[in-house]
């Protein structure tokens, strides 16, 4: 076997190939329509899934996609925009607003292929009537902060648009709509995923509503104001509407855990997927992982050991310190102080965007020796975590993982190699 190190970055580079828009997109290509074909999108692996089609398409192609800063890549016949993410900015509004304009050009012999990723919520951004972008960038500063799930705050972000939540094919309305979507959500869920602008949304406002109350999140009075008309509701299951539209799973999180775990074979570990859509604050989510690895050191059970654990998901991570640090960064930081220095236990956790919350980094490494080098290095493991400041944590000892874009996204990668020195 290669050194634990090698091989967790071995299973992340699987994790993250295994969603590669050239390796998971030209399988559910259609055929070209009678009349045109409009690629519209949005996400962190939007630009790169259009390449792929301008690659593989033999007919006519317009288009505009939204994409992260950063994660844009040439495309001839498809426009391609950056954006701001996790906070929506202007370039994400304007855009928004002309891609719904070319869903309503659409006609009845049209295809409009919609390539959607995660990072989508904030990218396509067109408020409702009544809320302006400034009010949508507060709401969703708070929601960030408040350690809501993904599937919650995309319940507010879908009613505060006028885009997503199944209204970007109601604008496209008698075109076919084909969705081709690379998940990066819990149970992969299609009307979660970029707040789902082209599927229905069985979520309602009075969840979010409750969703606002349950966090303590104040919003400004056009939104309560929206939120309080029925008129505001989200196109359901069954509206006719959304008769044209239909939407494909190209890549998930388990199709890359599964990836992951056939590297860790290779290399004589034997794997076991704890799951690929937990949730939960990060440093709780890995209190749970750090006892599992004990378990499989101290008893063989649920397997034995040489093995590597998987996971994937999307924790959360509410801030009541003022540092540095995605959610990856704290759930490692968290299960190093809970491993306590075990021996012979490694483990990488990452962003298979490349991005773990706001950083450059996709995410950190940990070995048995972490603790003991933040210690020489005057790092204080409880404190920084405390601070939400994992990020320090792990530059401090030169252990971050800096990938880049990888232009996918289907969500966190968590590996811990147990017995593997």
């Amino acid at each position: 076997m290669n050194d634990p190190t090698q091989t967790l970055r071995e299973m992340f580079a699987a994790f993250v190939a295994a969603a590669d828009p050239a390796r998971c997109l030209p399988p559910h290509l259609p055929a070209p329509p009678a009349g045109r074909t409009i690629v519209l999108g949005a996400g962190k692996a939007s630009a790169a899934m259009a390449r792929v089609v301008e690659r593989h398409w033999s007919g006519p192609l317009e288009g505009l996609i939204v994409t992260r800063y950063g994660h844009a890549v040439p495309c001839e016949r498809i426009e391609i925009v950056e954006a701001a993410h996790p906070v929506p900015d202007q370039a994400g509004h304007a855009a928004a607003g002309r891609i719904v304009a070319l869903a309503e050009s659409a006609g009845p012999d049209d295809l409009v292929l919609c390539l959607i990723s995660g990072g989508g919520s904030a990218l396509l951004t067109l408020p409702a009537e009544g809320v302006s972008l400034a009010d949508k960038q507060e709401v969703n500063q708070a929601l960030l902060r408040s350690g809501a799930t993904i599937g919650e705050m995309n319940c507010i972000r879908k009613h505060l648009s006028a885009v997503k939540g199944g209204r970007l094919a109601v604008a496209a309305a008698p075109a076919r709509v084909l969705t081709l979507a690379i998940s990066d959500v819990p149970g992969d869920d299609l009307s979660v995923i970029a707040s789902g602008p082209t599927v229905p949304d069985s979520s309602t406002l009075a969840e979010a509503q409750s969703i606002l109350k349950r966090y303590g999140i104040a919003v400004p009075a056009s939104v309560t104001e929206h939120l309080d008309k029925v008129s505001s509701e989200t196109p359901k299951p069954g509206d006719k509407r959304l008769e044209g539209a239909e939407a494909l799973l190209v890549a998930t999180p388990m199709r890359s855990l599964r990836a992951a775990a056939e590297v860790a074979r290779q290399n004589g570990l034997a794997p076991m997927i704890l799951g690929d859509a937990i949730e939960g604050e990060a440093r709780e989510v890995a209190k749970m992982h750090a006892g599992v690895a004990k378990s499989v050191a101290l008893h063989g059970h649920p397997l034995q050991a040489p093995a590597a654990l998987l996971s994937g998901g999307e924790t959360t991570v509410t801030m009541h310190g003022h540092g540095r640090g995605g959610r990856n960064a704290e759930f490692l930081l968290s299960l190093g102080i809970s491993l306590d220095a075990a021996p012979n236990v490694w483990a990488l956790a990452a962003d298979s965007d490349g991005i773990d919350g706001s950083e450059d980094n996709a995410g950190a490494m940990l070995g048995p020796d972490t603790l003991a080098r933040a210690e020489q290095a005057g790092l204080s493991a409880a404190d920084l975590l405390h601070d939400n400041n994992a990020y320090v944590f792990f530059e401090g000892l030169g252990d971050l993982v800096k990938t880049g874009p990888t232009l996918t996204n289907v969500n966190d990668f968590r590996a811990i190699l147990v017995g593997a020195g």
